[in-house]
This record gives structure tokens, sequence and C-alpha cells, in this order.
């Protein structure tokens, strides 16, 4: 009586959410195509709140025993074939595949299934949402989804129709369904199938992470010893090719064991959702209060942001340029599927690389997918031949797709070969990489390849002290340009901010930077500075996160200055020989860093005065890459003064409005619709 109920129900839901609508149009779909099948697969979407006011019991069974209640929806619907006469080719029962779909599990912490806790339920086979990072995936392949078996036997009255069906279960291997050892319950023959009748289906394995587990790729474990563990997702049919490389997801699915394979726990996916990360509400009250008192400027906020940023990494008013730079490359990143076109790559020419890794490896800690390259992987994504047993390739991420939206710390770049510089340097031109399957090493008959986009901004230093750069030392013959001779020219124009932190850089004051290492040496705990108490850790984490989500647009006047600023400069670098020294990727990385600046300031709209520092930042690594031009900016132009109070703040806005002046006096003399413009242009 219980289970004559609980189809009841199940019709009730069926009839009341339109899947029994759905679910005749399907039975028209086989019973148009003339084609006798072994098995006839259907998906029923459930709503497990709904099903559960509805009927209880039903609810449960379809939580905690989905077989079962499986079993349930496949005798309904053969009733419905029968009785509406949707299918004339179906025979029996078992023909039937019900796949019930869940759009969501209840939001109590038994359902969830955390990779950090051990042991993993896997024996109870039911439903649970994990959530993860996908880091590999394996090429489509094909797997059985039911076969037909007859008795051996001819004499025998089940050597002939559908009475052995063989259905894929969830977490069942190939041999679980097709295999050459099944005997005849009648007569106790062995059953052979019947192969013209097997149905196929698409399968893809993938490996997850939890996203805990990128702490072990942002360089730091705080001192705690942590554990993490892929693990594999089964998807099939529908679910094929639904999941990214680098994305986050969160999976439906049951549990299994699956002893044959290197992980003891898989997962046999029911349904996938993109995680959507939450946006804060706003920033710290302590970032709020100084932008409120400072808010008649446009440029104090962020000179202060700089100023006081990693302040127990290095003392406050030093490595300010580098430091707003980070900033503005960690706003720019995102949490979304979008993709990610405002990339702020960064390259450093330092002669302390300790203190600069330091203060690289900080910041990328400061959003969730910054990854800090470990040198004994690869950047890119890798093959290996899988462990599954499936016959299918398995591409292994990288650290620039585990990167997805975020930032790749590549470490010092002269410690690199010179084909993996020539790789990172043509991806980073194309902002793709493209990975090719060669058929016969891996048992195929054709040749695959697979393109993925490449969405993070990288991060790198070189060594000025390093041996062989010592080796390598070419007189500068113009003014300004900085010697990188120790990698490839064409990298180093790949990178949108060129910046020099040596001694005799702006950025870098050495007394106070000796003070601070030997404070930190005595009280390694201890914060030094007033700054370190007012703005934490934690309020420029929420700064950023909050940031990195506003929408800006282009004020008119800001437009028309980065344009002009943009064609004016191409103009000046434009030589009869070699042609322009800007391409025109050197727009978006305008138009990128004024929108970062806005950003930073918590602001919807892009002005000239972000604009301003834009061309000042970018002014500044174009003359360390092609030396001085006829717009000549200064070294310490962004930071001319050293930020003690309100009055150096003061003399700092004077100070950049001159220079507004002299860039508007620039476009105006060699900007279009001058005279050294020709006609063309």
């Amino acid at each position: 009586m219980s289970n004559l109920k609980m189809k009841e129900a199940a019709l009730v839901y069926l009839d009341r959410s339109g899947g029994l609508q759905k679910f005749i149009n399907d039975c028209k779909y086989y019973n148009d195509s003339k084609q006798s099948y072994a098995v006839y697969r259907f998906n029923i979407l459930i709503n497990p709140s709904d099903i559960v006011e509805l009927d209880a019991e039903l609810g449960n069974h379809i939580l905690h025993h989905p077989v079962k209640a499986a079993e349930v929806f496949q005798s309904v619907c053969f009733i419905a074939v029968k009785t509406l006469s949707l299918i004339g080719q179906l025979q029996t029962e078992t023909q039937i595949n019900i796949v019930l779909k869940l759009t969501h599990l209840p939001a109590l912490p038994s359902y969830s299934l955390n990779f950090c806790e051990f042991p993993l339920d896997y024996t109870s086979q039911r439903f649970y949402m994990m959530q993860g990072i996908v880091i590999a995936m394996t090429t489509v392949t094909k797997y059985t989804q039911g076969a037909r078996f007859l008795c051996s036997d001819d004499a025998c009255p089940l050597s002939e129709g559908f009475q052995y069906i063989r259905v894929h279960a969830p977490g069942a291997t190939e041999s679980a369904t097709v295999r050459n050892d099944f005997l005849c319950n009648l007569c106790s023959s062995s059953l052979q199938e019947d192969r013209k009748f097997r149905v196929l289906g698409d399968k893809q394995i993938v490996e997850i992470i939890t996203a805990k587990a990128l702490h072990a790729f942002q360089g730091h474990s705080n001192n705690q010893p942590f554990r993490f563990q892929s693990f594999t997702i089964f998807l099939r049919d529908e679910l094929v090719n639904k999941m990214s490389i680098g994305n986050e997801y969160k999976i439906i699915g049951i549990p299994t064991c699956v002893k044959s394979l290197q992980t003891s726990v898989c997962i046999e996916a029911n349904s996938i959702t993109f995680c959507n990360p939450k946006v804060p509400s706003g920033i710290s009250d302590n970032f709020r209060c100084l932008l409120s008192l400072i808010s008649s400027s446009c440029w104090k906020f962020t000179a202060i942001l700089a100023n006081v940023f990693a302040s127990h990494i290095v003392p406050p008013g030093t490595y300010n340029f580098l430091k707003l730079c980070l900033l503005m490359s960690l706003v720019q990143t995102s949490d979304s599927n979008k993709e990610l076109e405002d990339c702020l790559d960064i390259l450093i020419i330092t002669s302390d690389t300790l203190l600069v890794d330091r203060l690289l490896n900080y910041s990328i800690n400061l959003v969730p997918r910054g990854i800090r390259h470990p040198v004994s992987t690869e950047i890119f994504p890798t093959l290996f031949r899988n462990n599954y047993g499936t016959g299918a390739v398995s591409i292994q991420a990288g650290s620039a797709l585990l990167a997805k939206g975020g930032i790749c710390f590549i470490g010092d770049l002269s410690s690199y070969k010179k084909d993996k510089l020539e790789q990172l340097q043509s991806v980073m031109e194309s902002r793709s990489i493209t990975v090719y399957i060669p058929g016969k090493k891996f048992g195929d008959d054709s040749n695959q390849q697979t393109t993925f986009p490449i969405q993070c901004s990288f991060w790198s230093f070189v060594d000025m002290d390093s041996s062989s750069r010592k080796n390598m030392q070419k007189t500068n013959t113009l003014i300004g340009q900085m010697d990188c001779s120790l990698i490839p020219a064409n990298l180093v124009e790949v990178f949108g901010l060129l910046i020099n932190c040596n001694e005799s850089s702006p950025c870098h004051q050495f007394l106070p930077t000796v003070h601070h290492t030997l404070k930190k040496a005595i009280d390694p705990e201890g914060l030094l500075y007033l700054a370190s108490k007012q703005f934490t850790t934690e309020d420029f984490e929420k700064l950023l996160a909050f940031a990195k989500n506003l929408n800006v647009e282009f004020s008119l006047e800001a437009e028309r200055m980065v344009h002009g600023y943009y064609l004016a400069s191409r103009r000046i670098r434009t030589d009869s020989i070699c042609g322009s020294k800007l391409s025109a990727s050197a727009l978006k990385y305008l138009i990128s860093l004024s929108e970062a600046h806005a950003r930073l300031n918590i602001r919807n709209k892009v002005l000239k005065e972000d604009v301003l520092i834009a061309v000042l930042l970018f002014e500044t690594s174009l003359t360390l890459k092609y030396g001085a031009t006829a717009f000549c900016v200064a070294p310490n132009a962004v930071f001319p003064f050293e930020l003690y109070n309100e009055e150096y703040l003061e003399q700092r806005d004077i100070y950049l409005t001159q220079c507004q002046q002299q860039l508007l006096q620039f476009i105006a003399t060699y900007g279009p619709g001058t005279a050294v413009f020709a006609s063309d242009e």
C-alpha cells in the first residue's frame, strides 16, 4: 500500500510540475524514430521542496534512497506508456531508464559533502551537494547506458524478448553493465549480449578540489598543517562539457566507492551549477571614513592606500609606485564567469628580490584566485594518461588556469628556460593556449586539439644582481631606457607595466627598509606602525572585493583624453624602420588602468583624473622600455613627495594638476587633428 501511495504521489507531481507533458513529448521522439532500443532514457526534473510538501515519504525516498525512488517513477512511466500507447516498440518495464534530476538539496549540513572532513560517507548511495574547482578533465568517451542480453540456449523461452536488460547504475563501472559471465535465471545457461541493441552515451571524468585547497598555491599556510585531496566527478550525457577547467561549481551527486581507481571516492554527478560568489555590501568603516574626509580630491585616497598597503611587509612610504600598481592589478580581477579582458600584467626589475617576493606573495592572498606558481609544476595545461581505464586523455590545469579571474605569480623570470619564456610570450599575446592531443600516442584514431582562454594577470620579477645579468651589461643609448637584456625584448613588451625597483629608483628607500627589517626580526608578530592597526589586511580584502565588482564607465572627457594620448604617443613612437612601438593592446592597458584607478576610488565613473594616473604609470613603463620622448615623465611623477601629512598630499595634487595640463598640451600638439598627423591618420 505504501508503494502504491508513492506511485500515486509521483503521478500527481508529474502532472502538476509539467513533467508528464515533457515525458509524453520525449516518448513521441522515441516512437517517431521507429527504432527499437534496449533502453529508453528519460530525465525527470525534481524539486525536493515541492515533492516533500506533496508527499513526505516519496520526498524522503528521493533524497535518501534515489535508486528505489527511480523505480517508483519507472513504474508510473511504464503504465503511462502502455495506457496512452506512447511507444509502440516498448515491451518491458526494465527498458525504461529513469534519471531523477534534482534542482537543489535542503540547506542542511547533513546534505553537504565536505572534502576536508574524513571519513566520507560513500556507502549510503544518496544525494549530497559538494563544491569545488575543476583542476583536470578528460576528453569525452563513450559508455554503455543499457544493453540487451539473451539466453544462449535456443530452447529457453528467455532466448528472445527483452527480459534481460542491463542499465548503468550510479557508480558502476563498464564491466558491471556489460560482461560475459551473466547466467540465465531459468536454465542457468550463459547470457549473450545482442550488440545491435546496445545504447551508448557520453562520459567525461573531472577532478575537483575544494576552494580551501588553493591556500596550498598561495605561498602560505598560517603555520597550520592541512591536507587536501582531489575528487573524481563522473559526468554523463547532457552534463558532458558543462564544466570548464578553473571554474568553481556546486555539484549534486551520489558518492560511490570504486576500488579499481586510485582515488577511492568518486561522485556520480546529477546536476551542476556555476558558483556565483557573494559581493560584499561595502567597504570597512575605516576606509569609508577616510574616503569621506578626502572626497574633494580624486587622487588622495589611492595615494594613502598605496602608502599604508602591506605595512607589515614594507614600511609605509616605501615602494608606493609598485604598491599602487599591485592594487590596481588586484582590483581588475574578477570572481564571475565573464571573460577577464582587463588584465594588468606586471614585470618588476629589482635588486631586492626577497622583499619584492614577499610583497607580491602577500598581495596575491588578498584575492580568491591569487596563485603562486610552484616551480615543480607547469604554468599551462599539460596532458597525462588518465588513471580510469577509459582510454581518455586527462588535461591538467596548470597554474594559469587555476588563477582564472585572478593573479598568477610566476616568480623570477630569469629562472625559466628559453622554451618556457617563448610559450609565456605567445600565451600573453593571444590570451589563449591550445593543447594538442596526438591520437597515436593516446590510442585514438585522430588528433585533437582544445583551446583554453587564459583569463588572469601575470606577475613576475627579474633579479638585477643575477650572475648572468652582470655578464650581459649593455650601454643604453636612449635616455631613461632600462637594460632588460637578460630576458627577450618581445617578452618585456607583452607585460603591460614594467617597474624599476632598485636602489636608484624613487620607489626604493634604503634606510626605512633596514629599520623595518631589524624591528621585524626582534618582534615578528608586532604591529610596528599605526597604519597597520587602522587599516588591516581584512580591510584591504573587503575593499578589493567590493571595488572590483563596481561597473564603471568613462566620462566623455576621460574617453577623449585616453584616446588622444594613445594616438599622440603612438605617433611620436613610430619610425620608418621599425614602425610603431605601441601595439593595439596598449590602448586596452590604458583603459584598464583608468578603470582600476576609478574602482580603487570607489567610483562608477572614470574621470580625466583617473586617466592622468593611468598615463603617468604607462608612460613611465614605456620610458623604461624604449626611452623618453617629447612627453617626458619623471620617474617619480606619481609620487613626487614623501606622504607624511595633509600638506604633502596637497602639494601632490598641485603637482598632478600641472601634469594634467602638460598632458593636454601634449595631446593638443601631437594628437589627432593636429598638423603632426598625416591625412590618412
